[in-house]
């Protein structure tokens, strides 16, 4: 059960109504996570930054290792809507979220994203010169303020227990999370 209700469309703010609308019609809906946001227009807007994040790490490593990428975010965060929202574009992608064949860069993205969660601060110079290798400065910055805004996200949804949606349901990971026994 939620912390938090999301609200309407018709319930929220103008600021935050008109995100709102802009999110339905780039994504053909708007999820519980946006309209519980929506309660705080400064607070949707700020974790719809992104998207734009989003764009430009999928313009140097492609959809698929970004993808990668904020699945171990989420799952190393047990965050149950996220990681089941990633599940679900692995899925429609064909792959097999639970036994991914992943390169070298792909096994250190996720090394990367989980460091990250578990500990920032222990990003240790081995991981960081095998980002390096394939990865300019400006990429890693991005890349890691991405993956902020990602453990932002899971936060977020993570401590208001915002419902997962609907049409998530069937992708959601077969076995019961840690996140099921608090609820």
């Amino acid at each position: 059960m939620p912390h938090i209700d999301p609200v309407t469309e018709a319930e929220a703010l103008p600021e935050a109504r008109a995100e709102l609308l802009r999110q339905r019609i780039a994504h053909g809906r708007v999820t519980n996570m946006k309209r519980t946001l929506a309660r705080s227009p400064v607070a949707l807007q700020a974790l719809m930054h992104w998207y734009p994040l989003h764009e430009a790490v999928v313009a140097f490593l492609g959809q698929r290792a970004t993808t990668i990428f904020v699945h171990a975010i989420s799952t190393e965060n047990d965050c149950l809507i996220c990681s089941t929202f990633f599940r679900r574009w692995l899925i429609d992608a064909g792959e097999d979220p639970d036994a991914l064949q992943l390169d070298e860069r792909e096994q250190t993205l996720v090394a990367f994203a989980a460091q990250i969660v578990r500990d920032a601060n222990g990003v240790g110079n081995e991981l960081f010169a095998r980002l390096s290798a394939f990865l300019a400065p400006e990429q890693i910055v991005t890349l890691t303020a991405f993956a902020g805004l990602m453990v932002a996200t899971n936060v977020f949804n993570n401590a208001l227990r915002v419902e997962l949606d609907d049409y998530l349901r069937p992708y959601r990971r077969p076995a019961a999370g840690a996140r099921d026994a608090k609820e």
